[in-house]
């Protein structure tokens, strides 16, 4: 976990590391897909925010995905009582700190940090080891302090990783992938899972982001039609100048 929050720090530096180690996938993310926002929002209700927050995002807000405030008293909101309150952690900060070294980090801005693709297949890289402290490591952050908190949806997994031989230049190393136990989902299932939580950690990071861009399309065209009244104009008084 410590890990974990040098790494938002260190943003980066570590995202050129992860590209040169373990191939990200692309996210299939899609910030204007309300049904995969509302699935990525209760996923993150029922098995992530118990450690983790996004503290600049309110209950309220989640209305622009389509959700009416009872089915966010209903269906999200486990820790808090007014839909006006922000998405905090209830793990204290001071025995998170005992437990694990650090608080866990808030994920409002992971999604910028390290973006949709190295959160993508973060969350569908992890495989036991029975060298780590929590029996659980991954594939694209080593060694990361973090336990899997889906492993009941994905199942557990083991790894293999061959390293490239000798005289054969840079080569990536090989990782095989061995199934130890199902979890409640299907491959195809858990994916289309984590791509929906990954959309809503994009969301998080910027709620107006679409709307945003929209604006900027408008403001961009509105331009282009003054710019070209602007020149009209502007040949017209200066057509009689020399």
């Amino acid at each position: 976990m410590k890990r974990l929050l040098l790494a938002l720090v260190f943003a980066p530096s570590l995202a050129a590391a992860a590209e040169a180690g373990f191939p990200l996938d692309r996210s299939p993310s899609d910030p204007r897909d309300l049904v995969s926002l509302q699935s990525g929002a209760r996923t993150f209700a029922n098995y992530c925010e118990g450690c983790h927050g996004v503290q600049y995002l309110r209950y309220n807000r989640l209305e622009e995905l389509g959700l009416n405030e009872g089915e966010i008293r209903d269906n999200l909101m486990f820790f808090a009582d007014k839909v006006g309150e922000t998405m905090k952690t209830v793990m204290p900060a001071k025995e998170a700190k005992t437990w694990f070294g650090v608080a866990p980090p808030d994920l409002s801005l992971v999604a910028r940090s390290r973006g949709a693709d190295w959160l993508y297949t973060y969350l569908r890289t992890f495989y036991r080891d029975s060298k780590t402290m929590t029996g659980w490591n991954n594939a694209v952050f080593p060694n990361v302090a973090m336990p899997h908190a889906l492993w009941t949806l994905q199942g557990e997994r083991a790894l293999e990783v061959e390293e490239p031989k000798e005289g054969e230049g840079a080569g990536r190393p090989e990782y095989r992938w061995k199934e130890l136990s199902k979890g409640t989902l299907t491959q195809v299932e858990y994916d289309a899972l984590v791509r929906d939580l990954v959309n809503f950690l994009v969301y998080a990071g910027e709620p107006a982001a679409t709307t945003r861009r929209e604006i900027g399309i408008v403001a961009l065209f509105v331009l282009g039609v003054v710019f070209i009244f602007a020149w009209l104009v502007k040949r017209n008084f200066w057509k009689d100048v020399k």
